[in-house]
């Protein structure tokens, strides 16, 4: 009978393996999903610098503070989206770094999964009966 409750140690561990496993899948979603909103500023912000490269050095810009635009100096515009496209190449790189670690993190999940399925199979091939 002591196999009977080793199977339920197994199937005990099995399920927090899952458990892990899902929260693992649910950071990767998030993870994914802001690392996607990154990349829509970053082409965003990479279409603006495009624009405002096009302009001559006399042209007005504006830039939209609540619902009022106020005119900005082409040069000090030039540099905030500048830093804005370098923050956010930051903040992308920081994103791809968080996902390869959550993806290794599901890989040795999974892993681990597959050794204790294998153990309870093993076990439940050992102890005929109840299973």
């Amino acid at each position: 009978m002591g196999s009977e409750k080793e199977q339920q140690a197994i199937q005990k561990k099995l399920q927090e393996e899952v458990n892990k496993l899902r929260a693992a899948q649910k950071e990767y979603q998030m993870a994914a999903t802001a690392r996607q909103q990154l990349d829509a500023q970053m082409n965003e912000n990479t279409i603006v610098k495009d624009e405002l490269n096009l302009l001559e050095p006399d042209c007005k810009v504006y830039k939209m503070l609540g619902p009022v635009l106020v005119p900005q100096d082409l040069v000090e515009a030039k540099q905030t989206v500048s830093k804005r496209i370098e923050y956010i190449g930051g903040e992308l790189k920081r994103q791809e770094k968080l996902i390869e670690d959550i993806e290794k993190k599901q890989e040795v999940h999974r892993e681990r999964l597959t050794k204790l399925q294998q153990d309870f199979q093993k076990l439940a091939l050992v102890t005929p009966g109840k299973s």
